[in-house]
């Protein structure tokens, strides 16, 4: 047998003994890291002693060898593409979230340092285990000399050796004496620190801060997988030619391989404690009504006089005396006949001039005014060139002792154009069909605003089957259709009910994420979720065991028992919306402004910068979805925004905790050579 074919069976029995699977770790099989390394140096020991009577005839033809040749070469070149395909989709990904995030963070710069000295040790890695690849699938290509210099080169105590890379790259990862009180200086803890300072600013990641630290943690145990396996080989390599017996190094290699492997799974494990688990979406680069947000319509500034305020016409009181009124006519046809009506409540009436100039928008826009500029120089929204051409008003003297004064109001007004709806029913995943919730987005259908739910088929270990991924269709119905019911299946915002809670809701340990919906707590709206239990190792959902759970806080301070005590908690607390201008107005991009337990109104914009034109805040429609899919654990609603402005309403997806699922002490009873590919698809 020639030695490019001894060479070639080296090297297919390296890769195919351990299989495809080694090099694709998922959340689920993390811990199988280590028993990869250790049948890595099972395997070689074994390969030895195949190719053993090789080495004393080299014209002896292996039957093994013969059958399996051009199997072999095949298979490598699978290992090679999967290996090139998992760096492509992970690793090329990885580097841009973390370029995202690092910019946002505070100590930047120390940040910087440390990441562009670890990806530089992971390219080195990287680079020569591409030149193993291609000795492995042409060795007859290349002397014995050249692959004999690989071999040593790659266990050289050179800086820019193999041995010495992983070194560095560990301390990057975990410190020189690692232990929990120095953890701090560990890029890991750093990146998670200062992640959950900053994540009120750090969004469009899709990825979790946990899902985050987890996946830079798999590219170096990836790295530390590839680095082990091109010693081993240049270990058996030399063997082979009688260089030495290398038993000692071996043993040596695969120990401190293991031991990398073990802190650095503790320390990623403390990292990802602290993680935040929250997905949401930044706002878009352009913001585009019904595609990037939407907006309820509920409220709008309204000029009216005081006498087609009461039913008998008369202008006895004042303007803030109407805080709760309505049209109920059109004196003398005059302004009044001049502006699209408001038919539903007028509340919050204030007099601010007597006389003024409007400008009236279009009859297709949505506004009733642009501006409006009084006589006494204040001006309500952004004055410029009046299209439709400015109309003159002015409030009136009847019989001498009444003044009929023009007065700015809100105008709640249940018609064709407002979307004031939310639907009540729930969304639930296919919990039968073993499918849970992936993603979320809130939409506009027939003027009401639906949770839509993207869900996918749970598989074991926690992974997800990208196949299965799909939108579930959202009801499809009217406020108007037969049998449909206020409260039951919809709710209506009005100036009476118009509060939202602000809420942050995880499911239980063990639970994931399986539906949610809007229910009413008084007059709040309030987001719930779905939770069902289910068996991390087979994947399988627990659907008869599923409960609804929530934050049933409210402004009151204090609830009671059953048994007539009262227990104290924590009430909700108003988010209140100071002077807001249209949010897509903001030069800015929305932080998270709001925490859980809290609750906003909506309202007008502002009357000095909009005229009260517009119902803040807006509704962020965009999808909030994990990449590459994941289950979800939680979700909330939040408002985001900049001081000054509306901002948006908008939902937030909690990733599912792995940290307590990584046990590097019991990870070496895992079988690495599991044939359970599904288990770690896409995660």
């Amino acid at each position: 047998m020639s030695k490019s074919g001894v060479l070639l069976f080296i090297f297919a029995l390296l890769l195919l003994s351990n299989d495809i699977n080694c090099f694709d770790f998922g959340l689920s099989n993390m811990a199988d890291i280590l028993n990869t390394i250790k049948d890595i140096g099972f395997d070689t020991l074994k390969i030895y002693g195949l190719v053993y009577p090789i080495q004393h005839d080299a014209k002896l033809e292996f039957p093994p060898v013969r059958k399996f040749e051009k199997q072999l070469i095949n298979y490598i070149n699978a290992v090679s593409r999967k290996i090139d395909f998992y760096d492509r989709n992970f690793e090329n990904k990885n580097n841009f979230v973390l370029d995202t995030i690092v910019t946002k963070l505070p100590e930047k710069l120390m940040l910087d340092s440390r990441m562009n000295d670890l990806w530089k040790y992971i390219n080195q890695i990287d680079s020569a285990y591409q030149n193993f690849i291609r000795y492995s699938l042409s060795p007859s290509k290349y002397e014995q000399y050249t692959l004999e210099d690989f071999a040593k080169s790659t266990l050289s105590s050179n800086l820019n050796a193999i041995p010495n890379i992983l070194e560095i790259i560990h301390r990057i990862v975990v410190p020189t004496q690692w232990n929990e009180n120095v953890f701090h200086n560990s890029i890991l803890y750093l990146l998670a620190k200062h992640i959950k300072e900053a994540s009120n600013q750090i969004c469009n990641t899709e990825q979790s801060s946990q899902q985050l630290l987890y996946n830079l943690y798999k590219t170096i145990a990836l790295i530390e997988i590839k680095g082990y396996t091109m010693m081993q080989f240049s270990l058996t390599f030399l063997k082979f030619y009688k260089i030495g017996n290398f038993t000692k190094e071996m043993e040596e290699i695969q120990e401190q391989s293991i031991s990398r492997a073990s802190e650095m799974l503790r320390a990623v494990k403390m990292a990802m404690a602290i993680a935040p688990r929250d997905i949401w979406k930044c706002d878009p680069s352009k913001h585009k009504p019904e595609s990037t947000f939407t907006n309820i319509k509920m409220v709008q500034g309204y000029i009216v006089n005081e006498v087609d305020m009461n039913p008998l016409g008369t202008c006895k009181e004042n303007c803030e005396y109407y805080s709760y009124s309505r049209v109920y006519g059109c004196y003398q046809n005059q302004f009044c006949n001049e502006q699209r009506p408001c038919n539903g409540k007028l509340v919050n009436c204030q007099y601010v001039d007597s006389d003024m100039w409007i400008c009236p928008s279009e009859s297709k826009s949505d506004r009733r005014y642009e501006y409006v500029e009084y006589e006494n120089g204040r001006t309500y929204g952004k004055k410029g060139t009046c299209n439709q051409g400015t109309t003159k008003v002015d409030s009136w003297w009847r019989w001498l002792f009444w003044h009929c004064s023009y007065c700015m109001c809100f105008c709640d007004d249940h018609n064709s154009s407002s979307h004031r709806y939310f639907n009540l029913r729930d969304v639930s995943s296919d919990v039968q069909d073993n499918k849970v919730v992936t993603g979320m987005k809130l939409i506009k259908r027939n003027q009401i605003i639906h949770i839509q739910i993207q869900q996918g088929k749970l598989l074991p270990y926690g992974g997800i089957n990208s196949s299965t991924i799909e939108w579930k269709e959202a009801d499809n119905y009217s406020i108007t259709d037969q049998n449909i019911k206020e409260h039951v299946d919809y709710h209506t915002i009005m100036w009476e009910k118009r509060a939202i809670d602000l809420d942050d809701l995880d499911a239980p340990e063990g639970h994931l994420l399986t539906g949610l919906k809007f229910r009413i707590i008084g007059a709040h709206l309030n987001l719930e979720i779905r939770t069902t239990p289910f068996n991390f190792t087979s994947g399988k959902l627990i659907p008869e065991k599923s409960l609804w759970d929530s934050h049933d806080n409210t402004e009151a301070s204090e609830m009671y028992g059953l048994n007539g005590e009262i227990h104290q908690v924590k009430k909700r607390i108003e988010l209140q919306l100071n002077k807001p201008d249209i949010p897509t107005r903001s030069l800015a991009q929305s932080v998270i402004d709001s925490q859980t337990n809290q609750f906003l109104l909506f309202q007008p914009t502002d009357l000095e910068k909009d005229a009260a034109q517009n119902t803040v805040p807006f509704i962020d429609i965009q999808p909030v979805i994990p990449n590459p899919p994941m289950p979800l654990s939680g979700a909330g609603i939040f408002h985001k925004g900049r001081e000054g402005y509306g901002g948006f309403l908008a939902l937030k997806a909690i990733t599912y905790n792995f940290e307590p699922h990584m046990h590097a002490e019991s990870s070496l009873s895992v079988p690495v050579n599991s044939k359970n590919d599904d288990s770690v698809n896409n995660v």
